[in-house]
């Protein structure tokens, strides 16, 4: 890989530290070794492990993400390894889970710090033994799966709170990876100031030709506490607020220390469902029926699964919608 570049894999940035993660990446693709992905939020945890997943021998099976947050406590279990028919009240049929989904390909376990103690250990033992049951079920099935970790939260300080197992952890942390936040490469802000501004005129029909010097200094001297994700929520509002030619910047407010925030719980069983019923609509692109669709990762006959959503206001076209804000997509040219 040539570290010259300022574009990689539709990733951008030319700084030292930057080109370092796409090495790291780039090595490790080449082998089946766990991958423990660390960084703030917004740093693009999510963005290198797919360039990990594109650039391996697993390429053409799929890569499966699944944010360990994101589920209800009581449906953790289920969603990663499955489960039978009658194995608990609702389960109609037989569902896979992650681990059977990513079989041959990849699993991306986001947020792994906040995986509950009881689900610890079967991860480990699926991770050292390649096999797992599904819920209700005594079977043992065999698995095929490179299994890459993301967190921004420090594992090391867990495992000393008793809050994360130390095998576990050791297990994970087999080649872990770093990304540096936002305010530690500023030589990269302008390369990506530029490529969002291209993105969201195109999308939003505006032409901004220029951004003048005192707006890029201020984009480059601001902390970035929310990182690349915030930065690009901030050019996307910009280019909202500018009619003319030029990028019209606005107020960048005083920044609020992010810290780490635990999802809050869902104040109905009712609300929790529909917030998982999104989340695997999000991941099978608003798909329904069929293998990959959503009513088969969530167990449901696709008429059962069609009412629950017309019953919880839910229509797929607008939760594809709400998740298509990619971190970056391949740089072009703009003369500013």
């Amino acid at each position: 890989m040539n570290t010259t570049h300022d574009s990689f894999d539709g990733m951008i940035g030319r700084s030292p530290a930057f080109q370092r993660v796409l090495r790291l990446a780039e090595s490790v693709a080449a082998t089946d070794a766990a991958v423990l992905i660390r960084g703030e939020t917004g740093t693009g945890k999510e963005v290198i492990a797919s360039l990990i997943h594109r650039l391996s021998g697993r390429r053409v099976a799929p890569l499966v993400k699944f944010n360990c947050t994101a589920i209800p406590a009581g449906l953790l279990e289920s969603e990663l390894f499955g489960h039978e028919r009658g194995a608990f009240t609702g389960a109609i049929a037989r569902r896979l889970g992650r681990f059977e989904l990513a079989n041959k390909g990849t699993l991306l376990l986001d947020e792994i710090g906040d995986l509950p103690l009881d689900l610890q250990p079967k991860l480990l033992r699926v991770l050292e033994e390649q096999e797992f049951e599904r819920v209700g079920s005594t079977q043992s099935i065999r698995t095929d799966v490179r299994v890459i970790a993301a967190t921004n939260r420090p594992l090391g300080e867990l495992v000393e709170a008793g809050e994360f197992r130390a095998d576990l952890f050791y297990r994970l942390n087999v080649f872990p990876i770093d990304l540096p936040p936002l305010r530690e490469r500023p030589e990269d802000i302008p390369l990506l100031v530029r490529h969002f501004v291209v993105h969201h005129a195109r999308h939003l029909g505006r032409r901004i030709e220029f951004i003048a010097p005192h707006v890029m200094d201020q984009l480059v001297r601001h902390p970035w506490p929310g990182n690349v994700r915030e930065l690009q929520h901030v050019i996307q509002r910009a280019v909202i607020l500018s009619h003319g030619t030029s990028l019209e910047l606005p107020p960048l407010h005083a920044p609020v220390k992010v810290g780490r925030t635990s999802a809050p719980p869902a104040e109905t069983f009712e609300a929790a469902v529909r917030g998982h019923i999104v989340e695997v609509l999000r991941e099978t692109n608003g798909v329904v029926a069929g293998p990959r669709g959503a009513a088969v990762r969530l167990g449901l006959k696709r008429t059962t699964l069609l009412s629950k959503m017309e019953k919880l206001g839910i229509i797929p076209a607008d939760v594809v919608a709400a998740a298509r804000i990619p971190f970056a997509q391949p740089a072009r040219a703009l003369a500013m």
